[in-house]
């Protein structure tokens, strides 16, 4: 039995990593453990808006922060534990607590400077309206 634990000792153990090289498996590991969060999100369009939900209750509305960078909207926050008790011992842990954030591409129809964001119940909505559609066409290309 002493023979087990001290191999399973090992293997928790982290091993020295001079000049190891990670495999693509082993910083796919990494980032689970990582410690920050990862919104999930609703994407979808009408005739009129881009739209982006999530569900992030438990969150203040000045805890979240939209922001937009050419084609790139970053929505980063803070979920706080509301039961901050350090001598609690999980039996079982699903909700996040702590810093998050989502990256979202957005399309090149939207009117960014134009985008509204609401919290109701839990639910962040942020809406672009579209601009109208530019015209497709083709270009003649001459002979030289």
């Amino acid at each position: 039995m002493a023979k087990r634990a001290k191999i399973e000792e090992n293997l928790i153990t982290e091993p020295e990593t001079k000049n190891v090289i990670e495999t693509p498996a082993q910083a796919s590991k990494k980032n689970i453990f990582a410690k920050e969060g990862e919104l999930v999100v609703d994407i979808y369009e009408t005739q009129a808006e881009f739209v982006v939900t999530s569900a992030i209750a438990g969150v203040v509305i000045n805890d979240v922060d939209i922001s937009i960078e050419k084609d790139m909207m970053v929505i980063k926050g803070d979920r706080k534990d509301p039961n901050q008790e350090t001598n609690k011992k999980y039996l079982y842990q699903e909700c996040y607590w702590g810093p998050f954030s989502k990256k979202v591409i957005l399309p090149e129809n939207i009117k960014s400077e134009e985008a509204s964001a609401e919290m109701d119940k839990g639910i962040l909505t942020i809406k672009f309206p579209k601009t109208e559609k530019t015209s497709k066409g083709k270009i003649g290309v001459k002979e030289a």
